[in-house]
C-alpha cells in the first residue's frame, strides 16, 4: 500500500475528483479527513469508506478560522497529519465584460487564498511528518479560455504558489508541494452541467478528437491515481512541480484544419 497509515486532508472531497482521491487514498491505506459543503454526500462517502478510515468536516474553507479548525480536527481524529490535498474550487464563467471585482475576489478567495491559508495552518504538523501538499489546479492555469477569465487567473496564481512553496517549504521544513493540472474530466457534475446547457445526455460519447485524441475525456479515478503517486514516497523528492494531465501539448499544438472551436 502506497499510503499506509498516512493521514490526509482533502478539501472538496464530497464529490467529483476529490471524492475519487479520497477513495483511492483509503484503498492505499490512508486515513482521510473529508472536507466539503455537501453534508449528505459526505456522510454517504463516510459510510462507504468506513468510519475507521474517514472523518467528515463540513465547513466553508473561505471562513477565516476554518483552516486552523480543519487541521485541529485532523489531529483530534487521527493523531497526526501527513498531507493536504487542496481540491475544492469555485468554477464559473466570466469574461472581460462581465467580471466585476466582487466576483473576481470570490474566485481568488476560494481557489488561491483558501489553499494558501490551509497550507499555512498545516505547516507545523506537516513539518513533523515531513509531509506534503498537493494542489489541484487546471490546464486553464496556462492562459485559459475567454469565458473562464477569473477562474483561469486564480489557477495560474495557485500554480505560482505551488512552485514557490514547493521550493521554500521543502528546503526549510522538508514539506513537498506539487500540483496536478487536470484537463477535461468526466465528473458527475460535468455531466449534469453540459446536459443543462442543452447537450444530449450522452454528449461525452461523441467528442471531437481535437479535445480528446483518445476518444474520451479523463475519468476522476485517473486523476486520483496520479494524486496517490505524488502523495506517496514512491515519487521520491519531487517538489515544486506542476503536472499537466492532458492528452495533447499545451504549447505548440497543431490544430486540425477541419476543427471548428469557435
Amino acid at each position: 500500500m502506497q499510503l499506509k497509515d498516512k493521514v490526509i486532508i482533502i478539501t472538496g472531497a464530497c464529490t467529483g475528483i476529490g471524492k475519487s482521491i479520497a477513495t483511492r487514498c483509503v484503498e492505499e491505506g490512508a486515513k482521510v479527513v473529508i472536507n466539503g459543503l455537501e453534508e449528505n454526500l459526505g456522510l454517504e462517502l463516510v459510510e462507504k469508506l468506513g468510519t475507521n478510515n474517514v472523518a467528515l468536516f463540513i465547513a466553508d474553507i473561505t471562513i477565516e478560522e476554518t483552516p486552523k479548525k480543519l487541521v485541529e480536527f485532523s489531529i483530534k481524529s487521527f493523531g497526526k497529519l501527513d498531507a493536504v490535498v487542496n481540491n475544492a474550487a469555485f468554477i464559473a464563467s466570466s469574461n472581460i465584460e462581465d467580471t466585476d471585482t466582487t466576483f473576481f475576489q470570490k474566485m481568488l478567495t476560494v481557489n488561491t487564498i483558501a489553499p494558501f491559508s490551509i497550507i499555512q495552518a498545516a505547516t507545523y504538523e506537516l513539518s513533523k511528518t515531513k509531509g506534503n501538499v498537493l494542489n489541484i489546479g487546471s490546464i486553464n492555469a496556462w492562459g485559459g479560455e475567454p469565458h473562464l477569465l477569473a477562474y483561469s487567473v486564480s489557477k495560474g496564481a495557485l500554480m505560482t504558489l505551488t512552485r514557490n512553496l514547493g521550493d521554500s517549504l521543502f528546503r526549510q521544513k522538508g514539506i513537498r508541494v506539487n500540483q496536478i493540472n487536470p484537463g477535461w474530466v468526466l465528473t458527475e457534475k460535468e455531466k449534469q452541467n453540459k446536459k443543462e446547457q442543452g447537450m444530449k445526455p450522452n454528449w461525452y460519447e461523441d467528442i471531437s478528437d481535437y479535445f480528446a485524441p483518445s476518444g474520451r475525456i479523463f475519468k476522476p479515478e485517473e486523476i486520483a491515481n496520479m494524486a496517490v503517486f505524488l502523495l506517496s514516497h514512491n515519487c521520491g523528492p519531487i517538489s515544486s512541480q506542476v503536472f499537466d494531465m492532458e492528452q495533447f501539448p499545451m504549447i505548440g499544438r497543431n490544430m486540425p484544419k477541419d476543427v471548428n472551436i469557435s
